[in-house]
């Protein structure tokens, strides 16, 4: 089996003045929140330690330094796409919109990570959860992650999933 692995970018600062909201950064709270999740899916016998991942991440920066604390640099990373399409600070994208370019980048042999925002990644949680966890009925936390265990020779898409594992920062 493998799975699909979905990230809400850890806490950001306010957009700052002159700026815009696609340049927020993460605060001191999102990059302990982005170690946190680091170490749950890679500690000695976590659960990435052999799959082969592919990622999307949103282009925005806190949704890229979340990527880059969690995840960057580690052997199981094989590709990583970055979507200017997930989200451009100019339109809402949905669940459905989402799962699309998943689908697009689904290379079918390796596991998958979504990195990405508040309502895209928790209507995403909400179509493809066989059954929704109880941490993420009312919403997704900051920094909270999802892994659904997809079939190896099925491309993601519209299914229901079992969800494998959760995680939300303390």
């Amino acid at each position: 089996m493998r799975s699909l692995t979905v990230v809400r970018h850890c806490a950001a600062e306010p957009t700052p003045p002159g700026g815009t909201d696609f340049d927020r950064e993460l605060t001191e709270e999102g990059v302990e929140q982005a170690r946190q999740l680091r170490e749950r899916f890679t500690e000695p016998f976590g659960l990435f330690n052999t799959a082969p991942t592919t990622a999307l991440v949103s282009a925005a920066r806190r949704t890229r330094d979340t990527f880059e604390h969690a995840f960057g640099g580690l052997r199981f990373i094989r590709e990583v796409h970055t979507s200017n399409l997930i989200y451009n600070g100019r339109q809402d994208v949905s669940g459905d919109e989402l799962l699309f370019d998943l689908a697009a980048i689904d290379p079918v042999t390796d596991s998958l990570i979504v990195v990405a925002h508040f309502p895209t990644v928790w209507e995403l949680v909400l179509t493809l959860a066989s059954e929704v966890p109880d941490e993420f009925r009312e919403g997704f936390p900051l920094g909270a992650a999802t892994m659904f265990e997809i079939r190896e020779d099925e491309s993601v898409g519209l299914a229901q999933y079992r969800v494998v594992t959760t995680f939300v920062p303390s």
